[in-house]
């Protein structure tokens, strides 16, 4: 049995769901194969590396399970992503259970359907945060205060520019 945690920032932490994760396996006697643990959103495409590393590693036939937090911990980006990793996963022999949505552990055709409502419900979820971030800059930027850096400031680390390097590379014939 594997574990995925995931949370959208580095200012998070995914020790509120590990010990409970761990603790639903020791109650039903699994043994904990590997947790794949990472701190990036699920919006952003490619980000997902330890996903990645699950689903390569159910692939060779590691584990047989993935416990989750809440599927919404997969991917913010609807019914159809969630609907596909499932898939994948199934097709590798593993069943993916949330911890939140128990109706993951039961067999049968209509989990399908529930997996679709999940997902849906996750997009939804975040595209309200984001539009509830939004107006709140909007006010507070009607109410004149100044959003960003204050003026003259500059960043403490270097940035790395990759978009104008490979530009240059592309204009160079090199990628």
């Amino acid at each position: 049995m594997a574990i995925y945690l995931r949370v959208s920032t580095k200012q998070q932490s995914t020790d509120n769901q590990l010990p409970q994760l761990e603790k639903w396996i020791a109650d039903r006697g699994h043994k904990l194969v590997a947790v794949y643990s990472e701190n990036e959103s699920a919006w952003v495409a490619g980000h997902q590396r330890e996903l990645a590393h699950l689903v390569q590693h159910a692939r060779s036939g590691r584990f047989d399970v993935v416990l989750t937090w809440s599927l919404d911990r997969l991917s913010r980006l609807g019914s159809l992503a969630i609907l596909s990793l499932v898939h994948k996963l199934s097709r590798c022999g593993v069943k993916v259970i949330s911890l939140q949505e128990s109706w993951t552990e039961a067999p049968g055709d209509l989990a399908e359907i529930l997996y679709a409502i999940a997902g849906w419900v996750a997009r939804m979820e975040s595209q309200r945060r984001s539009e509830r971030t939004k107006a709140g800059l909007a006010r507070a930027r009607g109410a004149g205060v100044r959003l960003g850096r204050p003026p003259g400031a500059k960043d403490k680390r270097r940035r790395k520019r990759r978009s104008s390097r490979l530009a240059s590379r592309l204009d160079a014939g090199l990628a």
